[in-house]
C-alpha cells in the first residue's frame, strides 16, 4: 500500500492544544540512512559516543530546543538515532543536520539517505534524497518551481505522482515521500517508544 499525506495528518494536525509533538511540529529534522547502526552514524558525523546518555522523545525535544546543559550546541548539530529495521532513525528537534549536503554526502556513502525538515520559523521545508554521496532529488516544497531544484525531474514527478503530492499538506506529503523511497514508516508509536542514542555532528 503506497503512503500518502493523509498516512501523515497525525503528525501536523495534534489532538490537543499541547502534546509532546508541539515543540517538534514546529522545527525538525528526520532522517533515514540504510544499514548504518547508531554507532556508525555517531562516527560518520563526527560525534563521540557516550558524550550523552540514551534518551526518550520528550527528553530529546526538550534537549533540542534547549542551549543549556548542551556542550558545544551552538557549534553543531543535536540528534538522535535509533534502529529501525534495515534503517538508522535520525531525529533532530529544531535541527537541519540531514538536509545539509556536506553532512548527507558522509553519511550515505555506500548507501541510501532520505531526509526531510521544516525550518524554525515554518517558513522553509526541504526534501533530500542521496545514494553514495550523490544527490538524487533536493527541493524546497515551498517554491514554486519544484522541477528546478532537482536534476532528476522524471523521477521526482513519478513520486509525487506516487503518493499524491498535495501542496496544502506539504509536510506530511514529505514523510510519503521518505516512506516511498525507503519503506519505513514513521508511527507515533515509533517516535515514543524508541530510545535514542545522541551525539552532536560537526
Amino acid at each position: 500500500m503506497i503512503a500518502t499525506a493523509a498516512d501523515y495528518a497525525w503528525f501536523t494536525y495534534g489532538r490537543f492544544t499541547y502534546d509532546e509533538y508541539t515543540d517538534l511540529r514546529a522545527a525538525y529534522c528526520f532522517t533515514l540512512v540504510r544499514g548504518l547502526t547508531p554507532e556508525q552514524v555517531l562516527t560518520r558525523v563526527g560525534a563521540r559516543a557516550g558524550d550523552f546518555p540514551l534518551m526518550g522523545l520528550k527528553e530529546l525535544i526538550r534537549m533540542g530546543f534547549s542551549d543549556l546543559d548542551r556542550p558545544g550546541s551552538r557549534y553543531g548539530h543535536f540528534f538522535g538515532v535509533v534502529t529501525v529495521g534495515d534503517w538508522a532513525f535520525i531525529v533532530e528537534p529544531n535541527g537541519f543536520m540531514g538536509v545539509l549536503p556536506e553532512i548527507a554526502g558522509r553519511l550515505s556513502a555506500g548507501t541510501r539517505l532520505v531526509s526531510h525538515s521544516l525550518n524554525a520559523d515554518g517558513t522553509m521545508e526541504d526534501f533530500l534524497f542521496m545514494e553514495d554521496g550523490q544527490e538524487r532529488l533536493s527541493l524546497e516544497p515551498d517554491c514554486p518551481d519544484l522541477v528546478a531544484y532537482t536534476r532528476w525531474a522524471e523521477e521526482l514527478d513519478e513520486i509525487t505522482r506516487q503518493v499524491g503530492f498535495d501542496s496544502e499538506r506539504t509536510s506530511e506529503s514529505l514523510f510519503a515521500m521518505a516512506e516511498h523511497l525507503t519503506g519505513v514508516r514513521v508511527t507515533p508509536d515509533l517516535l515514543e517508544h524508541s530510545i535514542y542514542q545522541c551525539g552532536i555532528a560537526q
